[in-house]
């Protein structure tokens, strides 16, 4: 969306008219060798089917296709890819400010009407000789994709950027997250506050605050990227942006009783 040869509007001007930060526009990630690259691809295959892997299972796992990688590897490269694995956790570690925490408002609330609780996260896409990062809302109701964005890096404003999209349609009443850094960051909570959302983390513990989420990214790997050999963002994105007006608009929904996301958001 930036063109870097653009004399009548720098590129200072264009990051700022589409509020993106100047370093994100100039951030260049190291790049992973090519066989940290495949044995990501792989790990992205068996997290998907498997979110309860944790690194220990990972690695039996690889070493029975032969892969010769150990587990300091393997937990450098899940955590790079944000990928952890699905279980109850004990509270070993108290609250660092108290003060600035949010309460998980979804014990025991019952979803019976669309914008009544929207979920965010992001999951890794692999790109035929990179990845990149997608962050995306649901409304928890109806299932519908409200917006998404994608980025080179984890840092935060790709998330803002994603949300201050999704609000310009509607203002959920719950806004749910996990504990990550870009979900607790001043700067998106912010965001989340002025909307007049309430604001919930998932507690801890509760390992399937987000399902619905996680059930989405399943469903774009399985049925989009794994399908396909995106080589770079500007085919992946539109890709997505095919896929996402599919599943929103198109695919029917079992948990919907075979609507889709759009007759149940829209209706």
């Amino acid at each position: 969306m930036i063109e870097t040869h653009h004399p009548p509007v720098s590129v200072a001007r264009q990051c700022a008219l589409l509020g993106l930060a100047r370093s994100s526009f100039y951030y260049a990630p190291l790049s992973e060798s090519a066989e940290n690259l495949r044995l990501m691809r792989r790990l992205d295959e068996l997290y998907t089917a498997h979110p309860f892997y944790g690194s220990r299972r990972m690695v039996a796992t690889l070493e029975r296709e032969g892969w010769a990688a150990n587990r300091k590897r393997v937990q450098r490269l899940m955590r790079q890819m944000g990928l952890e694995a699905i279980y109850p956790r004990r509270a070993l570690s108290p609250p660092s400010s108290p003060e600035v925490r949010f309460p998980d408002l979804l014990k025991g609330l019952a979803i019976t009407r669309p914008n009544q609780v929207w979920g965010v996260d992001i999951t890794y896409l692999r790109l035929a000789g990179g990845y990149l990062y997608l962050v995306a809302l649901l409304d928890w109701y109806s299932r519908y994709v409200l917006a998404w964005e994608l980025s080179n890096s984890v840092e935060v404003g790709f998330c803002v950027r994603a949300l201050r999209q999704a609000l310009r349609r509607a203002t959920p009443e719950i806004h749910n997250s996990d504990q990550g850094a870009q979900f607790t960051s001043t700067e998106y909570v912010a965001a989340v506050a002025a909307s007049g959302a309430a604001v919930s983390w998932d507690g801890r513990g509760r390992v399937y605050d987000n399902i619905f989420v996680e059930r989405l990214w399943r469903t774009v790997k399985y049925e989009e990227i794994y399908l396909r050999e995106y080589a770079d963002g500007w085919a992946l994105r539109a890709g997505l942006e095919k896929y996402f007006r599919f599943y929103n608009e198109e695919r029917p929904h079992q948990a919907l009783g075979y609507q889709t996301p759009a007759e149940v958001y829209l209706n």
